[in-house]
């Protein structure tokens, strides 16, 4: 089970950590991803972070803004996002994708069909 959580109302320019606390299973076999949708929008590719080595990957247009980390100790997953933008207004959700091998590029995991458990979305509102 995947749980979203931080989101809220921030003003442009401003920042906000989102949390992804993970239950009920060890992380270590998964990359753990951001996605987000806009109303009328697809949902798209924010960032991803492969649990057992850290290392994480960017939507290109986010890049230098938008963080991704995690807390081993307790199961969780952050979005760290700065300098927010209107545009960055959306419903924020958290994906687990299954490690199908320790090969697997990181732009696999822009695909929503990767991630196999998504969490209830967190909503997150940039005013200008």
């Amino acid at each position: 089970q995947l749980q979203a959580s931080g989101g809220g109302l921030v003003q442009a320019g401003g920042s906000l950590r989102l949390s992804c606390a993970a239950s009920g299973r060890t992380l270590s076999t998964y990359a753990m991803g951001w996605f987000r949708q806009a109303p009328g929008k697809e949902r798209e590719f924010v960032g991803v972070i492969v649990w057992s080595r850290g290392t994480t990957h960017y939507a290109d247009s986010l890049k230098g803004r938008f963080t991704v980390s995690r807390d081993d100790a307790k199961n969780t997953m952050y979005l760290q996002m700065n300098s927010l933008k209107p545009e960055d207004t959306a419903v924020y959700y958290c994906g687990a994708a299954p490690l199908r091998s320790v090969i697997t590029p990181l732009p696999a995991f822009e695909r929503r069909d990767a991630y196999a458990y998504w969490g209830q979305g967190t909503q997150v509102t940039v005013s200008s």
